[in-house]
């Protein structure tokens, strides 16, 4: 049976909603997916969250769009977090530019595939490294300064950390995919 098939573990919130987690709702600012509803059954976890979210999700963050979304979709991606990749993937990847090669090369190739450029690699070759061993060596991390700027490079790092949370998260809360989002697999290359 696939992860994402198995009841979750705790049942997101259901509407009505009590009025602190509405209000925590509201906080995220997005339609209440299923983690949003989880988290709300705590609204003080989701004022943390929010403030967390709401600067790498504005024009705040020193990383771009497309580098934030190659970040999170990519660290998902190695996690095997179908939840979270099919979020990211239906909300972002065309804003991103992401086109069906490069969504396959994120489920399954590498930074060496040639549907990058290579500030793109530089990108998903930090993760990668980061993942494997949860450092960058000095290549990798002069390769991805280059591509993204010092400020951007240390967000990277955060964002990367944050999203295995939110795989780990995603997946021990056998969180089943949202409607209209699809699993890693369905963008795998044939």
């Amino acid at each position: 049976m696939p992860l994402n098939s198995k009841q979750p573990r705790i049942e997101p919130l259901t509407p009505p909603y009590e009025e602190a987690a509405e209000a925590a709702l509201a906080r995220l600012g997005h339609t209440p997916i299923q983690l949003f509803r989880v988290w709300a059954r705590r609204p003080e976890l989701v004022q943390g969250i929010a403030g967390w979210g709401g600067h790498y999700f504005s024009r705040r963050s020193a990383l771009t769009l497309r580098q934030r979304e190659l970040v999170i979709d990519r660290t998902t991606a190695l996690c095997g977090a179908d939840y979270e990749w099919g979020v990211h993937v239906a909300a972002f990847a065309e804003r991103a530019g992401f086109d069906a090669e490069q969504l396959a090369s994120l489920a399954t190739g590498g930074p060496a595939d040639d549907c990058w450029d290579a500030a793109d690699r530089a990108v998903i070759a930090a993760v990668d490294e980061l993942r494997a061993t949860a450092d960058l060596s000095d290549a990798a991390w002069a390769a991805l300064v280059s591509a993204t700027g010092e400020d951007a490079a240390v967000e990277l790092l955060l964002v990367c950390g944050w999203y295995h949370a939110v795989s780990f998260t995603v997946r021990a809360l056998r969180l089943p995919l949202e409607p209209g989002t699809e699993p890693i697999a369905a963008h795998t290359a044939a």
